[in-house]
């Protein structure tokens, strides 16, 4: 009925390739993927530092130097100058922040609480808080100050 095209093959028996076209590469191209990690490295280390909440505390100044940081994030308690408490970030009462801690306590593996108290909170107010966590089972209570003040026993000019 019609005229058949007939394939010419090699004396080895396999088809020849077409001009034009390219073998299968077998390699992987990893370059989309190094620029996509690039881009998010650079996100990550632009938005990092956004991230550190806090509450806003004019912490008294001294000479001491920072403690070492762990793996576990410490517990943070803040007296604001209004006479506020913070736990972390949540305000909270005198009367529930022992329950709260007791409560903390138990789920912890770590006894580490860090206190910032406002310079102008008496010292009355920071050593009922200490107690508080003491009794609520932190026995290592650091408290955060400012470095770069004077030394003890510096004239402050107060």
């Amino acid at each position: 009925m019609g005229a058949q095209a007939i394939r010419r093959q090699s004396s080895s028996g396999t088809r020849r390739r077409r001009r034009g076209h390219a073998a299968r590469m077998s390699d992987i191209n990893v370059t989309p993927f190094v620029d996509v990690m690039l881009v998010l490295l650079i996100i990550f280390m632009v938005a990092a530092p956004m991230l550190t909440v806090g509450v806003p505390v004019e912490l008294p100044r001294t000479a001491a130097g920072a403690l070492p940081s762990e793996q576990e994030e410490p517990l943070a308690i803040t007296l604001t100058a209004d006479g506020l408490i913070m736990l972390q970030t949540t305000e909270i009462t005198a009367d529930d922040l022992l329950p709260r801690l007791q409560a903390i306590a138990a789920e912890r593996q770590d006894d580490r609480v860090f206190l910032r108290a406002d310079g102008a909170i008496p010292y009355e107010r920071v050593v009922q808080i200490m107690g508080a966590l003491n009794a609520g089972g932190f026995r290592n209570i650091g408290l955060v100050t400012d470095t770069g003040g004077p030394a003890f026993g510096a004239d402050t000019g107060r």
